[in-house]
């Protein structure tokens, strides 16, 4: 047998001990025979193993005796077996313990999977070269060649447990039926499969408010989007122009929108747009121009125009000042061309400097637009998605996609529908944003 076949296969069985006894890396062979002893000493030490093997107790539990490994996955699988607060038990915090574990796993898998790979190697160079190459040498080696990955371990390491394995823990609750009538540890969570996704989609009250939310999300992020984008660059222009004066002074107040701090904006916009008492309304009145208070929040239709418009008095400012960057950098040759060239205002506008803003600003647009999908704030604070809708369920006329998964959980606890909710608008903001930036230049030049 090749030295390279019984290097791997000892190694299969012992971890490293293909390095170690075959290979003449003793130092490599030794770490990963540690990493299976603290593999083994995690499962053993951390449930009734050596107590059950030494006969202490029997029958032997998984829910009651099993270590990290094995308790995990069988927590993860079943969600627990025993209902009640005293004794029973929780459900989440066995997924939660579950995905931990398989994490855990799937890191000690990895490492089983390189020491075998590594024991190949190592045992291939010396059936071609005929030289025993040292674990100092092969340690070097291997830190210059994979010196990027070594160094961005930690990073990897936090945002797993800091970043993804939330996500993981959101996107499993899609699968459950996680809500108040199963709320642990009074009562268990069960895996329901793909029911919550057909229920949404099936079921008339979850479909007809989802479709309408949904509709209004898009409506809501595209024109948050693009009237902040056009009224930004307007001004911008308009700043730009050699023919405006105290251009410093006219920044600094259209700036001051974006310099105050947005939950303060939008709760003076309630108090002021409120149908019953609001300055604004009782104004309108006094003018003459409205004979009676305006519902700018209660009306429907009036709500959503109405945030739409708060939203680009609180957005435009950050557009404007980019552009004018933009702009300020832009050769003013190109200007001097179009205008010895007898090209109107317009024209110039048109096929100078708009492309060139939009090149730059394309990508920047692109998250506006995903932002604006979670455009919660921007909601919430203002009409709280009212008005309510009694055709909707547990969702207000200006709730968007966000707003109404926040009522859910936060009001309602119905978890499992809010989780296929976020799965849903991940997919749609993931899928948008990524086909955009594709399409964008300024994207593919970087």
């Amino acid at each position: 047998m090749t030295k390279r076949k019984s290097s791997a296969l000892v190694s299969v069985f012992i971890w490293g001990g293909g390095q170690f006894f075959l290979c003449r890396q003793k130092l490599k062979g030794l770490f990963f025979f540690l990493m299976q002893v603290l593999f083994i000493g995690i499962e053993l030490l951390s449930g009734y193993w050596l107590e059950y093997f030494s006969g202490l107790f029997s029958p032997f539990s998984i829910r009651l005796h099993g270590g990290f490994f094995t308790k995990g996955l069988w927590g993860f699988i079943t969600l627990g077996e025993q209902a009640g607060a005293k004794g029973g038990d929780h459900s989440t915090m066995l997924m939660i313990r579950g995905i931990i574990s398989i994490l855990v796993l799937l890191t000690f898998i990895f490492i089983y999977i390189w020491n075998i790979r590594d024991a190949f190697k190592a045992g291939k160079w010396i059936d071609e070269e005929g030289v025993y190459i040292s674990s100092k040498e092969s340690i070097k080696k291997t830190y210059e060649k994979s010196f990027p990955y070594i160094i961005l371990i930690p990073i990897i390491i936090l945002l797993v447990f800091v970043v993804f394995m939330p996500i993981i823990f959101s996107f499993l609750t899609a699968f459950t039926n996680y809500n108040k009538n199963h709320l642990p540890p009074a009562g268990l969570v069960d895996w329901v499969g793909f029911k919550n996704f057909t229920k949404l989609f099936q079921v008339p009250i979850w479909s007809n408010t989802f479709f309408s939310v949904f509709l209004w999300t898009i409506i809501w992020a595209v024109c948050a989007t693009l009237s902040t984008y056009f009224i930004g660059m307007f001004q911008a222009v308009l700043l730009n122009s050699k023919y405006v004066k105290f251009k410093s002074l006219y920044r600094s107040i259209m700036i001051l929108p974006w310099a105050i701090p947005q939950l303060i904006s939008l709760l003076v916009f309630k108090n002021l747009l409120n149908g019953q008492f609001g300055p604004l309304g009782q104004l309108l009145i006094d003018l003459g121009l409205t004979k009676e208070r305006i519902p700018f929040l209660t009306d429907p239709l009036l709500a959503k125009i109405t945030v739409i418009l708060v939203n680009l008095w609180m957005g435009f400012p950050m557009f404007m000042i980019m552009i004018q960057g933009i702009l300020s950098n832009i050769d003013k040759g190109l200007y001097e061309a179009a205008e010895m060239d007898g090209a109107s205002s317009f024209q110039v506008f048109r096929k100078i400097t708009f492309p060139l803003v939009f090149k730059a600003t394309g990508p920047l647009l692109v998250m506006n637009l995903a932002g604006n999908f979670n455009g919660f704030g921007a909601i919430y604070f203002l009409t709280e998605g009212g008005p309510v809708n009694p055709k909707y369920q547990l969702a207000g006329d200006t709730d968007i996609l966000i707003s109404w998964i926040y009522k859910l959980t936060l009001d309602h606890q119905i978890y499992d529908m809010a989780a296929v909710m976020c799965i849903i608008l991940f997919i749609i903001i993931g899928g948008v944003s990524f086909w955009n930036f594709k399409r964008t230049n300024a994207f593919k030049e970087v």
